[in-house]
C-alpha cells in the first residue's frame, strides 16, 4: 500500500511542477494566478494523501480545509485587485 501512496505523491508533485512552470513562464497574470491555484489544489490533495499514509486523516483534513480557505481568499483578493486595476486603466 505504501508503494501506491508513493506513486500518487510522485504524480502529484510532478503535476505541481507543471503548474510551477506556468507560474514562472505564464504570458499573462491570469495564467500565473491559475497556476498558483492549481498548485494549491494539488497541495491540498497531497496533505490528504499524507494524512491517509499516517492514518491521521482527521487532523490533515482540518489542515487542508484551512489551506483551501486561505487559497480561496487569496484568489478572490487577487481577482478584486486585477478588476480594480483594469477599471482604472479605462
Amino acid at each position: 500500500m505504501n508503494s501506491f501512496f508513493f506513486f500518487v505523491l510522485t504524480t502529484l508533485i510532478a503535476l505541481m511542477l507543471v503548474y510551477l512552470y506556468r507560474v514562472v513562464r505564464g504570458p499573462s497574470i491570469y495564467d500565473r494566478v491559475l497556476g498558483l491555484n492549481g498548485i494549491s489544489t494539488k497541495a491540498i490533495v497531497v496533505l490528504l494523501v499524507i494524512g491517509t499514509m499516517f492514518e491521521r486523516v482527521d487532523m490533515f483534513v482540518d489542515i487542508s480545509t484551512g489551506y483551501a480557505l486561505l487559497n480561496l481568499v487569496g484568489a478572490l483578493a487577487i481577482a478584486k485587485f486585477l478588476e480594480e486595476q483594469g477599471a482604472q486603466e479605462k
